[in-house]
């Protein structure tokens, strides 16, 4: 894990806590299908940088 992964994921846990305390609606996908596709996005994009 690189210090950008940990900045990102410290950034993260700020904005979801903040989100949190202000009652707001999370501003991320609330099911694991929509967490799925971001990750499938995130894997097709590197995979293209191979060919």
């Amino acid at each position: 894990m690189t210090i950008r992964d940990l900045e990102a994921l410290v950034v993260g846990i700020v904005v979801g806590l903040v989100f949190g305390r202000l009652d707001l609606p999370i501003p991320a996908p609330p099911a694991l299908a929509g967490l799925l596709g971001i990750v499938g996005i995130f894997v097709g994009y590197k995979l293209a940088g191979l060919f």
